[in-house]
């Protein structure tokens, strides 16, 4: 079993910054990968970014290329979503997942096994 514990959403201007956390606990050793999913209402979940444990290799939706980094602390257990020049379209619940299994798919929602129970991104314009 893993669980996740999200913090750091909240309401921001248009232009401005927010850092996700993610709080890992459990079998934290066989994580393949984690990542960062958002999704609004009425339509699907979406990858945003995500970071292979093993590796550090990270990867990113085109929308938040440039704009978004997704980093981890190993000492804590918790991965990051460093969201800067926030726009309107960025408002979204916000979900970190985690992926036990060897996967070429890590934008596919289906990829994670574990989630955490999401955190509300509002910019405002």
């Amino acid at each position: 079993q893993v669980q996740l514990e999200e913090s750091g959403g909240g309401l921001v201007q248009a232009g401005g910054s927010l850092r996700l956390s993610c709080a890992v606990s459990g079998r934290t050793f066989s994580i393949y990968a984690m990542a960062w999913l958002r999704q609004v209402p009425g339509k699907e979940r979406e990858f945003v970014a995500g970071i292979i444990w093993s590796r550090a290799s990270t990867y990113y939706a085109d929308s938040v290329k440039g704009r978004f980094t997704i980093s981890r602390d190993d000492a804590k257990n918790t991965v990051y979503l460093q969201m800067n020049s926030l726009k309107p379209e960025d408002t979204a619940v916000y979900y970190c997942a985690v992926a036990l299994r060897y996967s070429t798919y890590l934008s596919s929602p289906s990829t994670y096994d574990y989630w955490g129970q999401g955190t509300q991104v509002t910019v405002s314009s």
